[in-house]
């Protein structure tokens, strides 16, 4: 068995972001439109007005105050309020492929070493962007990497299944190196007519590079601990958008064919869930979870990674020690963790300790225990 490390990680951001401020004028102005135009059926009791939305309101529920998106034009179009992403003929890379490719050549670059000793690639995302061919064998394609790939989809927790796959690959013999891509356009599949979850997603493309310890630069890269997962049934996240819809065309285009979900219910639900699973999965592997140096959560909500934080650490978290980024970036499903460890690892010491964790629809969670070398 051979010892994996996360070697190198990468990052793509969008050009195009969109503060509170923007997206609550267009929402406003959309419900501003929806109720003229249903004045009539409002007054008679028929219909309940739409309640307009607020920057206070949305940084108060989540943390957010702005979110990287691929189009902005269409979101902030208040007779559109959906991206405008024109489909690509088959002979160019898809949209989400691409932002893959620019994050891994990022992580390829940072690594130092020649794609050629990357035996596979593995597109862990919560959206794919059609059901075949795999997403991973495009980006495989688009890099030149030999050997396998395929896609796999856990939601919110998918970045942390594909490390802990990766890893396993890499410990068995399978593989040498393993790129596992996170690329999300979650703002595809956010429904921006939903007062209360409006402002939740934005859209990112994140990449890590597992490798085989003895193949690493002395000193390069985390040593993985240990991984976690867990999986438990519940209807509270929930997306039933699919290639089955064609089958019932009633239910096209039905609010369940966008993001939904019970928002109450899951942070009830997930932060003990998760909590309980850190510090549970810490004491396996003899790993004290108050030591630890950085959590690099899934970025969700900022109430939930703080009571997940305090509840992990005992204690109220110093500054730097449980890592927010979805002030800038919103949530970005698989790829929050990772983009929070790829822009919030530095000022460790070898031997230190930090913990990578995802959490989210199914319900799943996954946690990564990593030491620096």
């Amino acid at each position: 068995m051979h010892q994996a490390v996360i070697a190198a990680t990468g990052l793509f951001t969008p050009e195009q972001s969109i503060s509170n401020e923007e997206l609550v004028i267009a929402f406003n102005r959309f419900v501003e439109l929806h109720n003229e135009r249903n004045a009539q059926a409002i007054a008679a009791g028929e219909m309940e007005p739409l309640a307009p939305s607020s920057p206070e309101f949305i940084e108060k529920a989540s943390g957010i105050k702005a979110r990287f998106v691929m189009d902005k034009a269409g979101i902030l179009d208040p007779e559109v309020m959906t991206p405008r992403i024109p489909e690509r003929p088959n002979e160019e890379i898809s949209v989400l492929a691409e932002m893959a490719v620019k994050a891994a050549k990022q992580a390829i670059e940072a690594w130092g070493k020649d794609v050629s000793q990357i035996d596979a690639v593995l597109c862990a995302a919560s959206n794919m962007q059609r059901a075949y061919p795999a997403m991973a064998i495009e980006v495989q394609q688009a890099l030149g990497i030999e050997g396998f790939a395929f896609d796999m989809n856990v939601a919110c927790s998918s970045a942390t299944f594909g490390i802990k796959t990766a890893a396993d690959f890499v410990a068995s013999g399978s593989a040498r190196a393993v790129l596992m891509v996170n690329p999300e356009i979650c703002s595809g599949h956010l429904n921006f007519r939903d007062r209360d979850s409006h402002f939740i997603f934005g859209d990112v493309a994140t990449a890590v590079i597992v490798e085989r310890a003895e193949d690493a630069a002395p000193g390069q890269g985390w040593e993985i601990l240990g991984t976690r997962l867990k999986t438990v049934f519940s209807n509270n996240i929930r997306n039933n958008f699919g290639f089955l819809n064609r089958a019932a065309p009633e239910g096209i285009g039905a609010r369940d064919k966008l993001f939904v979900q019970e928002g109450r219910k899951v942070f009830r639900e997930v932060v003990p869930m998760v909590s309980e699973m850190i510090v549970d999965h810490a004491g396996e592997i003899g790993v004290d979870p108050h030591g630890l140096k950085r959590m690099w959560l899934h970025q969700a909500n900022i109430n939930m990674n703080e009571m997940i934080g305090k509840r992990v650490l005992g204690r109220d978290p110093q500054p730097g020690e449980n890592v927010i980024i979805l002030d800038d970036y919103a949530n970005t499903s698989s790829a929050g963790s990772i983009i929070a460890f790829h822009l919030h690892h530095d000022g460790f010491d070898a031997g230190d300790t930090g913990l990578i964790c995802s959490f989210g629809a199914g319900y799943s969670a996954g946690t990564v225990f990593v030491r620096k070398r």
